[in-house]
């Protein structure tokens, strides 16, 4: 069984019982699930957790064009890897949220990534029908020192 599977199992059931998590556990939930389908390249199994409409980078990018972005990274790093730093869930009202994470995207086609960039992301999620979905999505690099 794929680690893409057991993600997407393992959200169904979270939701599932969805009365007894916090929103916070459920966003982060939902985080990790799209961690993993990256991960394992399943750009179609990502997007599930992303709404339409959707807005990224500043009202630049749609849910269309996010899904092409996924894909060129996808394609473009055959070990596509990411970790988050502490991600921050606030719930703003009912049925929706935001989360504000640093998260460290690393890839390439080795065993060892070849590239990494740090980046701080500014999210915010809506409850459909008991799933959380990425509805705004800001991402900007961060510079570290020399």
């Amino acid at each position: 069984m794929t680690r893409a599977v057991v993600a997407v199992l393992t959200v169904l059931l979270l939701v599932a019982c969805s009365d007894s998590l916090t929103v916070e556990q459920q966003v982060i939930a939902s985080l990790e699930a799209m961690e993993i389908a990256a991960e394992e390249g399943e750009h179609f199994d990502f997007m599930e957790y992303v709404a339409d409409p959707f807005d990224g980078q500043f009202e630049a990018m749609d849910r269309r064009g996010f899904h092409r972005f996924m894909i060129f990274q996808i394609n473009q790093n055959r070990r596509l890897r990411a970790q988050f730093f502490p991600i921050h869930v606030r719930e703003t009202a009912d049925k929706q949220a935001t989360a504000d994470f640093n998260i460290l995207i690393t890839g390439g086609g080795g065993l060892f990534p070849e590239q990494g960039q740090l980046f701080k992301v500014e999210t915010h999620w809506v409850n459909d029908g008991g799933q959380w979905l990425l509805s705004v999505a800001n991402w900007t690099p961060v510079q570290l020192p020399d």
